[in-house]
């Protein structure tokens, strides 16, 4: 039997970029879905970090 192929939707993790930068303890994670085929460039979006308290950059990572 042939392997079923892995689907386009995938689950990513987005992380607060200016916290990180800032060496502040704790981290502002998000967990989405992506569609391989329409974005296979990583995402980047604006979300609301609760412990700085404001709308920050976040980006996915591996």
């Amino acid at each position: 039997m042939a392997k079923k192929a892995k689907g386009n939707r995938v689950q990513v993790i987005l992380e607060c970029t200016e916290m990180k930068n800032s060496g502040m303890a704790g981290t502002s994670r998000y967990v989405t879905t992506k569609n391989r085929k329409n974005t296979p460039e990583r995402l980047e979006l604006m979300k609301y970090n609760p412990v700085l308290k404001k709308v920050t950059l976040h980006k996915e990572i591996k």
